[in-house]
């Protein structure tokens, strides 16, 4: 009867040295489980025991952004679904919707997230932003003011800067993709 006991609580004990699954770790499977992404969105996780922590690079087929290749980190915290993931552009970049430190301006990141929505939303939203820049929401106010301004200034700031040129004193990122 001791035997049994002893084996039960080392049974006990192992268990709780397992790191316990948390409500977001299961959304957040369940999220992957069911994107449906296209071939220019891609995914990577670097630790692939930590899917609360990944990069999501975009490539945009069309639109003014079409040339570029965009690296996004994600990172989610214990509170997802309730809370948005926490997106971050990693590349300085001149877009009306992403300021020069990577922050990004799209609704469902901020007061617009409901539980209801998964990463694909965020996913979506993120392409959406290269095909259609929106200068009513800015977090770049100057290239924001260009598009609204002189869109064919804007489209040549847009080439410009993807290239890794300066504009208005500031050095952008070369995005260019390479394939």
């Amino acid at each position: 009867m001791i035997k049994i006991w002893s084996m039960k609580a080392k049974e006990a004990a192992a268990e709780k040295k397992k790191p316990k699954t948390s409500a977001a770790q299961i959304r957040v499977q369940k999220d992957l489980a069911e994107l449906e992404i296209p071939s220019t969105i891609k995914l990577d996780f670097p630790d692939p025991a930590d899917i609360l922590h990944f990069k999501v690079t975009i490539h945009p087929d069309e639109g003014l952004y079409r040339a570029g290749s965009f690296n996004f980190t994600f990172n989610i915290n214990n509170n997802y679904p309730h809370e948005p993931p926490k997106v971050h552009c990693e590349q300085k970049i001149y877009h009306p919707n992403i300021d020069l430190e990577g922050n990004i301006c799209l609704n469902i990141l901020r007061e617009d997230w409901k539980p209801v929505l998964s990463l694909h939303s965020v996913l979506v939203g993120l392409q959406y932003l290269f095909l259609e820049p929106n200068a009513d929401d800015p977090l770049n106010k100057e290239a924001a003011e260009d598009l609204r301004q002189n869109r064919k200034e804007f489209e040549a700031n847009v080439k410009r800067s993807l290239s890794g040129g300066t504009l208005k004193g500031v050095k952008y990122d070369n995005v260019l993709a390479t394939n």
